[in-house]
């Protein structure tokens, strides 16, 4: 039987839940002499995107990489959690499999997650346990997608179609959050003053947040886990 070796890429800023996932991929080693793991590891989003690059000019994609949203920003801003690192690997490595993992289990942040990166295999941390784990590994290599159990109770709560916030959207909440003023934008996020406020409008209506003030709209952000 010919051996696979696959090479996987953990991103996630936890040692416990990164050494959970090291754990599983050994247990299903043992279990298959017909496979293996080469595994690395980065644990912010400055060294999993200097990974990730290097991958993609390498041309040697990992088969899976098991990311985690809750990642602190980079420190030029530009990559501002899990999520947007999501998107650079679609871009780069789209054969490549991701699981993705959160602590949020808010209805709003799994389904935009899923319109933004359609993942092959999903997880909320809470419902992690050693077994899981092997089963949404194996799933994700042989027959995606996993779903974790809580992630397929929040599926199936429907949203408003028209629910989304992009990479554009997280940044304006990620700028005001540390205090940029509104005047200051159409320079960051290359776009007109009147469409940045049209935004902030459409994401107070998402997040029913009737303060005419930011402080309700970034509170309810943070909350679910948009910032």
């Amino acid at each position: 039987m010919e051996h696979k070796l696959y090479t996987v890429l953990i991103i996630d800023d936890h040692p416990l839940i990164t050494s959970a996932y090291k754990s599983a991929f050994n247990y299903i080693e043992k279990q298959n002499d017909s496979l293996s793991f080469d595994i690395e590891e980065a644990h912010d989003c400055d060294s999993a995107l200097e990974k990730i690059m290097h991958f993609s000019s390498q041309n040697k994609n990992p088969d899976i990489i098991l990311l985690d949203i809750s990642l602190p920003s980079s420190k030029d801003g530009y990559i501002l959690s899990g999520e947007d690192l999501g998107l650079k690997i679609n871009e780069l490595m789209p054969s490549t499999r991701i699981i993705v993992s959160t602590t949020f289990n808010d209805n709003y942040r799994v389904h935009s997650l899923f319109k933004n990166l359609n993942p092959d295999g999903f997880l909320v941390k809470n419902d992690i346990n050693p077994m899981g784990l092997v089963a949404a590994i194996n799933t994700v290599l042989t027959d995606p997608p996993y779903y974790s159990k809580t992630v397929i109770k929040l599926l199936r709560n429907e949203v408003a179609s028209d629910f989304i916030v992009d990479a554009i959207d997280r940044k304006l909440l990620y700028e005001l959050s540390i205090g940029t003023m509104m005047k200051d934008l159409p320079e960051l996020l290359q776009l007109s003053l009147p469409a940045l406020e049209k935004r902030k409008r459409h994401l107070k209506q998402i997040f029913d947040a009737v303060s005419p003030y930011d402080k309700e709209l970034l509170q309810k952000a943070k909350e679910k886990g948009f910032i």
